[in-house]
């Protein structure tokens, strides 16, 4: 299993709890290691035996731009199973972060872990 990866994806959507930030957009930044085998695309340089990494930016922009969620927690757990649906992922790690959510924090933010995720994905055991 290989791992395609995107990172610092930066989305507007209106996400927030308190009422000033449901009139507002703000910016999120997304990071995804998505779980794929790339063996038969790269045997034969063929686009549509991969992950189009420029087809799944553009729908989790169209997805941030459909939906408005109070929770960080919401968008990501969505986004993944969104992704997951509308993509050949085996699994995937989605990092989101909500800079500025905090004084003195650069961000705030979680990850998630969705699906099937070869050894080298995984955190190592304690």
């Amino acid at each position: 299993m290989d791992r395609i990866l995107i990172e610092a994806l930066t989305v507007d959507t209106v996400i927030g709890v308190y009422a000033w930030e449901r009139s507002i957009q703000q910016s999120l930044s997304l990071d995804l290691v998505l779980a794929t085998d790339i063996r038969s695309a790269a045997a034969t340089d063929d686009l549509r035996l991969t992950l189009d990494y420029a087809a799944i930016c553009q729908r989790i922009q169209t997805f941030a731009d459909a939906h408005q969620f109070a929770l960080v927690e919401t968008f990501a757990e969505r986004l993944a199973e969104c992704l997951r649906t509308e993509f050949p992922i085996n699994g995937l790690r989605l990092t989101v972060r909500k800079p500025g959510a905090v004084p003195n924090a650069v961000s705030v933010g979680l990850e998630i872990t969705r699906g099937a995720l070869p050894e080298a994905m995984q955190e190592p055991s304690a």
